[in-house]
């Protein structure tokens, strides 16, 4: 199967920023003739709520569109997640670290490293010194990176050579991790191609190159400019009448359609307007 996907967390409304990128992850799938999936990641059980789940798919079944079943939830696939880290072990790709992020922060880290990098502290640490750790903190499971940086071709940004950093595959709660689920997950769903925002451009070598090391295809990239408020930082919530339930789905239809520069006012109509090569590429500054 051939697929493109939606991945909101249920953590709560989904604002005009977020129904952008659905609307446009749908657009990219249906322009390539792919299937268009929605996975729910909530692996932050804490932050995660059913009823969020519940509007959010309400929310995108108003403003008309439609996704191929099953929906996917993360919080049913630890096993998955756990049989990956277990294969990525076997090959000596995975390590112990024993760090705090207020530690990884603080650290001094190679000059090519970009800030929050991890610094490889816990790397080459001998079996003696992880024992004596263990004894004080539970480690988290960080990849092994075999690369410094990797490549990834984006429909949106063209080349990216980004940094490669030895994520966190298993947190110290026992939780896998973000960048470990949605390698498995778009491997597994058939996804070969991933349409969000690009606040998460920088990650995606680093998943390129973890996927490379399970074996799994790299998927086709597009990230698409985000939703800025009138101060130039990341719409939220607290931005006021932002979501679809302070709204409808024909004022969202205006709003979206008109920071795309088209006349569409339904997934159907943008589909037949709209080229995805022709989006815009500044973020999008929604002003009132």
């Amino acid at each position: 199967m051939s697929a493109g996907r939606f991945a909101p967390s249920p953590s709560g409304d989904l604002h005009l920023g977020n129904l952008r990128t659905a609307i446009l992850a749908w657009l990219f799938a249906r322009a390539t003739d792919r299937s268009f999936l929605v996975r729910v990641e909530d692996l932050d059980r804490q932050r995660s709520r059913p009823e969020f789940e519940r509007t959010q798919l309400e929310d995108l079944a108003a403003l008309g569109l439609t996704w191929d079943p099953p929906v996917v939830r993360q919080s049913e696939r630890d096993d998955r997640y756990a049989a990956a880290l277990d294969r990525l072990t076997d090959a000596g790709l995975t390590f112990e670290c024993f760090c705090t992020r207020r530690e990884v922060a603080e650290a001094v880290r190679a000059p090519h490293h970009p800030p929050g990098a991890y610094p490889g502290t816990c790397r080459d640490l001998t079996e003696a010194e992880r024992a004596e750790r263990r004894a004080e903190r539970v480690p988290a499971i960080r990849l092994r990176a075999q690369a410094d940086r990797w490549v990834i071709h984006d429909a949106l940004h063209g080349e990216v050579d980004g940094h490669v950093d030895d994520v966190v595959l298993r947190r110290g709660d026992g939780a896998h991790a973000y960048n470990l689920a949605v390698v498995v997950d778009d491997g597994e769903q058939g996804v070969d191609q991933v349409v969000r925002g690009d606040d998460l451009l920088d990650v995606a070598p680093a998943q390129a190159h973890l996927a490379h090391l399970l074996g799994l295809p790299e998927p086709a990239y597009a990230h698409v400019p985000l939703a800025l408020n009138a101060a130039g930082r990341r719409l939220a919530k607290r931005d006021g009448a932002v979501t679809l339930r302070d709204l409808s789905p024909g004022t969202v239809w205006d709003l979206i359609g008109d920071s795309l520069g088209v006349r569409a006012r339904s997934p159907e109509a943008l589909l037949a307007e709209l080229d995805p090569a022709d989006l815009p590429r500044k973020p999008w500054i929604l002003t009132s």
